[in-house]
């Protein structure tokens, strides 16, 4: 395994773990290094990926985990692993470049896997790291924000604003605002227990983590390559761990997309103990078919957010669906999710589509 994760010791120190305090600078924590050139991760930082991520205005991600040396995470089938003490969970978004230009371009969330061995700065825009960090309290979370010259990343706890020009083959140029999310947004969001308001990590799950990743040398399953690392304990089968679907991936069906789609971007509040338990939705990927998925479910407290229509989802009508109403809003009073995007996911409102669209049923006032 040493030789599939080379990437992760060319830069041969490791991160500092900071029990306390706020480091104002991203460099204080020495997750990774930046030269101006290139930007490469310190020793035993993980780079991993998921089957399904979540929208963030077609920002790309580059997501690592580091466990201290003599420590690992406990596996869980259906929750979030337990991580020790000590662990630092990064995710930095960034965008290619559009040649020489100040935009950036709308392109496949891919580009993290060129990692291994160099990541070219020239390629790319970036614009925050956010951290979750394992205390001895529980997670703390610190997003920063990167300077103009790709040098530093400082601590923006208030969350910041960033302009943005994107273009794609598939769009005009649009000009919008990237938003960073201030502290109490990023707990909001991890906080997936309404109860405990304890701040978890989201995408390390098995379901998220059960792909193959691309390292240096060969292709390997993220599950089996953390525990070959020492990071992750024992997992009874690896066969029988859970696999979301990607969303992305048209040979899958769109029942299979859809609802890892929504699993990731909405199911950290849509569960029946996280923030939005009051709505009555349950998008985790066990729900049931039927009203608690939103199949024929009259709205909660939706106000505007309806757009005049009566049920969350109507079989085989997604014109008809709250859903896809939500979805396409870019209107911060109606638009779900509420956090994390100011522009319409053009895709995943098509998928979403596509899956009610496929529905059979009808739906009736009684």
């Amino acid at each position: 395994m040493t030789a599939l994760l080379c990437a992760c010791s060319k830069t041969p120190s490791e991160p500092v773990f900071h029990a306390q305090g706020n480091p104002e600078i991203l460099s204080e924590w020495n997750i990774l290094s930046v030269d101006g050139k290139d930007l490469r991760l310190s020793g035993r930082v993980v780079p991993y990926d998921l089957n399904s991520a979540l929208f963030s205005d077609y920002a790309h991600k580059l997501r690592t985990v580091w466990v201290p040396d003599g420590q690992m995470a406990e596996y869980n089938d259906t929750e979030t692993f337990a991580f020790p003490v000590g662990t630092i969970i990064s995710k930095t978004f960034y965008y290619p470049r559009d040649g020489d230009t100040d935009a950036v371009l709308k392109t496949d969330d891919n580009t993290a896997q060129r990692l291994n061995g160099r990541f070219d700065l020239s390629e790319v825009r970036l614009i925050e790291t956010r951290l979750l960090v394992r205390r001895e309290a529980g997670w703390a979370v610190f997003p920063y924000v990167w300077n103009a010259a790709q040098t530093e990343a400082k601590l923006k706890r208030i969350g910041d604003i960033i302009p943005l020009e994107i273009s794609g083959e598939d769009m005009d140029t649009a000009q919008f605002s990237y938003i960073v999310p201030n502290v109490n947004q990023c707990s909001g969001c991890h906080a997936t227990n309404a109860t405990t308001r304890e701040i978890l990590p989201i995408g390390p799950k098995a379901r998220h983590l059960n792909k193959d990743y691309d390292y240096d040398s060969a292709s390997q399953n993220q599950l089996s390559a953390w525990q070959s690392l020492g990071i992750l304990g024992p997992i009874s089968i690896l066969g029988d761990a859970p696999k979301n679907a990607d969303w992305t991936d048209s040979a899958q069906t769109a029942a299979a997309r859809a609802r890892a789609y929504l699993d990731i971007n909405c199911a950290h509040c849509h569960n029946p103990v996280g923030p939005a338990d009051t709505s009555g939705l349950n998008l985790e990927p066990d729900a049931p078919h039927g009203p608690a998925l939103g199949i024929c479910k009259l709205p909660i407290a939706a106000g505007t957010g309806t757009g005049g229509r009566d049920f969350d989802i109507v079989p085989g009508k997604p014109e008809q669906s709250i859903f896809t109403y939500r979805m396409a809003s870019t209107n911060p009073a109606e638009m779900m999710p509420e956090l994390g995007r100011s522009l319409r996911h053009d895709e995943g409102v098509d998928l979403v589509t596509q899956w009610i669209a496929q529905m059979d049923g009808r739906c009736d006032r009684g």
